[in-house]
């Protein structure tokens, strides 16, 4: 892949909402915002029952939560059912239908696409939590093809204002790298993620004066050095903990339990996930990760082997949506962040998905296919990634439990060690061994 390859990926412009086809609705299941352009239009519509309903349904935000964020000036009033009153029997917008496509709120008019800006180039990703999207982005085998070198655009996104000057005048050079490591098949995924929490801190390094290198020099080295896939002997020797991963991925599925509502959806996709890890009144963290070694290594590994672009695609998104490793300006958390915080954000989303694939795949065993993928995505980033909050919980969680640093990271990304032939008793398993109960909530 060439640098202008991965600058300005296209693959967002591709998708296309199927309406009322979809197996799922984005009306539903959390707030939806209204910008202060669009609530002015609403106030302004012909009399009749929808300018009626949505009036009443729209309820502002106070005056200074609206000026840290414009595109929430105003919310919808959620049904009991915790739908948009806006939405139709057959599962279509209301105001789309009688007034057109640009009376939206600039929310619903460009989900699932989420657009970033950096030096002036126009980056486009994908939510995962639309089906269409998820399955666009996860079943792509060559989705970075076709892409067009990068391009400015109108859309009202801001240049994140945390960026140093110094990174910023070679932002397109930085994602390239980024892009290329992530894409880099020389490397499993988990050493590509380890290879960019190693990119991130270099680059902390020059944003505060640590290191006194150029990012131009930083990069040019750095490619050389990673690029080869002679670092991978190395990364084979790091070792992995999978109690502590066990335990910290049952925390990270924890965290927005009491936060959001679990749609049906995503508590089909937690049945499975527990199913498949052994879970059981008597089960422990230990047995729990015996029963994931085994799942990894019989269903989940061959399945990616012979697949292996769904994950990386998975990761490339990830990468792009978050604006790695710049941060979003609609994001007031993000100008407090360092860059490795905003890995350490991207690494556990990684591998709460990752983890709670193994599980799934040991729920359907030899039947676990692209669909079940699509599936665990796409409601898994609904429930999690909408909530600003997560990635706050997140970083809160990996700072407690010491696993924001290089070995904390590692414990996190390494792939399980290879498991036994048979679900089993596991050798690490005490009788003084920690019981659990599955999905733990943070403490």
């Amino acid at each position: 892949m060439n640098s202008t390859d991965s600058v300005s990926p296209q693959y967002a412009h591709r998708f296309q909402c199927i309406g009322s086809a979809c197996e799922d609705t984005c009306c539903q299941g959390w707030q939806v915002p209204i910008d202060e352009a669009t609530y002015q239009r609403y106030q302004n519509l012909p009399e009749g029952p929808l300018r009626t309903s949505i009036v009443e349904n729209l309820q502002r935000k106070p005056v200074e939560e609206a000026a840290k964020n414009p595109a929430v000036f105003a919310i919808i009033h959620m049904t009991a059912e915790n739908r948009c009153p806006m939405l139709t029997a057959d599962r279509l917008c209301n105001i789309q239908s009688q007034y057109g496509h640009e009376f939206l709120s600039y929310t619903c008019a460009t989900y699932p696409r989420i657009h970033h800006t950096s030096s002036g180039s126009a980056i486009t990703a994908l939510t995962l939590s639309c089906p269409e999207a998820a399955r666009l982005v996860l079943l792509t085998p060559d989705l970075l093809a076709g892409n067009a070198s990068p391009a400015r655009i109108g859309e009202p996104t801001q240049q994140p204002p945390h960026i140093s000057p110094a990174l910023l005048a070679c932002a397109d050079a930085i994602r390239a790298s980024v892009l290329s490591i992530a894409t880099n098949r020389l490397y499993p995924l988990w050493q590509r993620l380890f290879l960019l929490s190693i990119f991130a801190k270099r680059l902390d390094g020059i944003v505060t004066g640590e290191s006194d290198r150029t990012p131009a020099d930083f990069l040019a080295d750095f490619n050389a050095t990673a690029m080869n896939g002679s670092l991978r002997i190395a990364m084979d020797a790091l070792p992995a903990d999978d109690l502590a991963q066990m335990d910290t991925v049952l925390r990270l599925a924890g965290l927005m339990l009491h936060r959001s509502n679990i749609g049906p959806r995503f508590q089909e996709c937690i049945n499975a996930f527990t199913n498949g890890i052994g879970n059981a009144p008597d089960a422990t963290v230990a047995s729990l990760a015996a029963h994931s070694r085994s799942a990894q290594a019989r269903y989940f590994a061959p399945f990616f082997q012979r697949h292996p672009h769904i994950l990386e695609n998975y990761l490339v998104n990830t990468v792009l949506r978050l604006n790695f490793p710049f941060g979003s300006a609609k994001n007031p958390d993000e100008k407090d962040r360092t860059i490795s915080q905003r890995f350490s954000v991207l690494a556990a989303q990684f591998a709460l998905i990752r983890g709670l694939l193994i599980g799934i795949a040991g729920h359907h065993r030899e039947r676990f296919s692209a669909e079940h993928i699509v599936h665990t995505v796409q409601s898994a980033s609904k429930h999690f990634e909408h909530h600003p909050e997560f990635a706050r919980e997140i970083l809160a969680l990996l700072a407690e439990r010491n696993l924001d640093n290089s070995t904390g990271l590692t414990t996190l990304l390494r792939e399980p060690a290879p498991a036994a032939d048979t679900y089993g008793p596991s050798p690490l398993r005490t009788a003084s061994a920690p019981r659990s109960n599955a999905i733990r909530p943070a403490s």
